[in-house]
């Protein structure tokens, strides 16, 4: 598996055959392109390969990976009940 992070928190999870490209302007996944993440770009993410996802991730910022370890992030603030059901 890859992940996406910015300033240590993985917003994106991929498997290792995804293609993932950063560049100055976003990051595009898949060949050909699936979509892009237009927030996220050389300058401010970086991605890191083989890694193995933890137990419960979620996307979006649950989790914080130092390139080695992964924690859960302290301020991550999930659904509220009525929007998960």
């Amino acid at each position: 598996m890859k992940t996406l992070c910015r300033d240590n928190i993985s917003y994106h999870m991929f498997a290792d055959s995804k293609p993932v490209t950063i560049n100055s302007v976003n990051v595009s996944v898949g060949d050909p392109v699936e979509y892009y993440i237009g927030d996220l770009n050389s300058s401010n993410c970086v991605l890191h390969t083989g890694v193995t996802e933890p137990s419960g991730y979620v996307a979006g910022g649950k989790h914080m990976f130092d390139g080695t370890t992964w924690s859960i992030n302290p301020k991550w603030v999930g659904p509220r009940a009525e929007e998960t059901e």
